[in-house]
């Protein structure tokens, strides 16, 4: 493909409340198996992008981690690659990322020292399968400046955590506002932006200069009677998981069938890096029903409609209902978890009882057991 991609994966809010205390959005666990950002990095390799550059900033501790082997997604060649980019302090700056333009006006010399004529730009907090040479093709055939992958959102309650536009009969924007409280329109986008390479830089390079840090607020939407900026609408399944519930429904939507189906049996698949782990073990007596199980699990008591992740421990009596279980939890004998997540490495002593009666109750426990 004849793009570079740039993931935004740097950001945080506090709409993730404890979730993001110690990892940022993009490496936030999903299905199971995967992190967030194992969506949008799947989507450029899928899509035959080379050289993908992640920028991250906030709690990149484990999702450094994560990308520190560029070979599960393929990025491991002579030619391109996966590049990780952290504010860095130098004679001219000092600061952090000060927003999303920012932090492409920081790392600007990629694009310079890039010889491809596009760039995808995209978020890392995502969960989606998109073929990114169609909305080039769409892209070109538009004669567009810059198009902007969208979808509708059917919830009017979620309108206020995206940017709404309104496009003519012709798919260019007219009207974008970011954020709305109210918005009679349902259009929303959904982070993914195609841009030409030079024409970014241009652009990145007057905002850096002016101190206007917003790639949306400063670029698109000041830009957009002046640019021929475009809308691609995709139908397809889409979720932004910026939000402990947002982030709890896409979880548990994987427990349905279809989605299932979409994203681990129908190609392109998503890859992620592997862990060597023993594959789950049922105990006599464990009871398990529409639930997704990962690797290093052991299940003695009963699991319904959850999500566990890698090496949950579930102890003898125990009731998971309508959960999702991170990485490395153990539960105590006879607790019972219903309406939660639990935050991992969390030690849920026996005989507890976490119920989320108003919304998704968030679980965290202060133990040592992984004390050092």
């Amino acid at each position: 493909m004849r793009a570079i991609g740039i993931i935004l994966a740097g950001g945080n809010n506090n709409r993730m409340r404890e979730l993001s205390n110690k990892r940022a959005i993009a490496a936030m666990p999903i299905a199971g198996s995967y992190r967030a950002i194992d969506f949008a990095l799947s989507n450029m390799a899928n899509s035959h992008i080379n050289k993908v550059a992640v920028l991250t900033q906030y709690n990149a501790r484990s999702l450094n981690e994560h990308l520190s082997s560029s070979k599960w997604w393929d990025f491991g060649r002579k030619q391109g690659g996966l590049f990780v980019f952290t504010p860095t302090i130098t004679k001219e700056n000092s600061l952090w990322y000060q927003g999303t333009a920012d932090a492409i006006y920081q790392n600007i010399d990629f694009l310079r020292d890039s010889h491809e004529p596009y760039v995808v730009i995209a978020s890392g907090d995502g969960v989606y399968k998109l073929d990114y040479n169609k909305v080039l093709e769409y892209h070109i055939a538009k004669r567009a400046d810059i198009t902007v992958v969208c979808t509708t959102c059917n919830d009017q309650s979620e309108i206020e955590r995206f940017g709404v536009l309104r496009m003519n009969e012709d798919c260019r924007i007219e009207e974008f506002e970011e954020k709305p409280m109210v918005s009679p329109y349902n259009t929303v986008s959904t982070g993914i932006y195609i841009i030409r390479r030079r024409q970014l830089i241009e652009l990145i390079d007057k905002a850096g200069q002016e101190g206007r840090n917003d790639f949306v607020r400063d670029i698109l939407i000041r830009y957009k009677n002046l640019k021929r900026i475009y809308g691609y609408k995709i139908d397809t399944f889409w979720s932004n998981i910026s939000t402990a519930d947002s982030y709890y429904k896409t979880n548990m939507a994987f427990l349905r069938p279809e989605i299932r189906d979409y994203f681990f049996k129908q190609a392109p698949f998503i890859k992620t890096r592997i862990d060597d782990l023993p594959p789950a073990k049922y105990n006599p007596g464990a009871v398990v029903k529409n639930s997704l199980i990962s690797s290093g699990c052991i299940i003695n008591g009963e699991v319904r409609d959850s999500v566990l992740f890698k090496n949950v421990y579930v102890g003898n009596n125990c009731v998971i209902k309508n959960s999702v279980i991170l990485n490395n939890v153990y539960l105590g004998d006879n607790t019972h978890i219903e309406n939660c997540i639990v935050e991992s490495r969390d030690t849920i002593k026996a005989n507890s009882y976490y119920c989320g009666e108003d919304g998704v109750k968030i679980v965290v426990e202060n133990n040592d057991r992984f004390a050092v």
